[in-house]
């Protein structure tokens, strides 16, 4: 389902071997929290998604885990940046800039994080499981803020 939305929108996209249900278990255990449901169909169809110049636009799942702890737990990172432990990043473009859910509290926007200014730019009408975060060029995205989008 996932991988044909990522073709249908990018059609260069790669794909891995998929996850097995044991593995997001076991990764929702580490993270101590779970993961979209539109992203862990995505990890059981492919265990990440390779984008442009084949960066890791969805990282594998392994990483995902390692990078979210990691980014939880390091204070350099707190002292430079908002605090990432609302976040759940999955992936980038390269170019360091991060994509992310927020999880606390749980909403279903897609937002890419700006490592250079530490700021969110909203996916105009991206959720969990579209692949708009996936192409995420600046046309498609709707400004630059430091607090989220009303809901509804």
């Amino acid at each position: 389902m996932w991988s044909q939305a990522v073709l249908d929108d990018f059609p260069e996209a790669g794909f891995r071997e998929p996850a097995h249900e044991a593995d997001t278990v076991a990764a929702e255990k580490r993270l101590g929290r779970g993961t979209p449901a539109e992203l862990r169909q995505l990890f059981l169809e492919s265990d990440g998604v390779l984008g442009h110049s084949r960066v890791d636009t969805v990282r594998p799942l392994e990483q995902v885990v390692e990078q979210n702890l990691s980014f939880w737990s390091d204070e350099s990172l707190a002292q430079l940046y908002m605090p990432f432990g609302a976040l759940l990043f999955f992936g980038d473009n390269g170019g360091g800039d991060r994509f992310a859910f927020v999880r606390k509290p749980e909403r279903p926007d897609v937002f890419v994080w700006d490592h250079e200014n530490d700021s969110r730019i909203w996916v105009a009408g991206a959720t969990c499981g579209t692949t708009a975060a996936v192409r995420c060029a600046p046309a498609e995205t709707t400004g630059t803020s430091r607090k989220p989008p009303p809901v509804g």
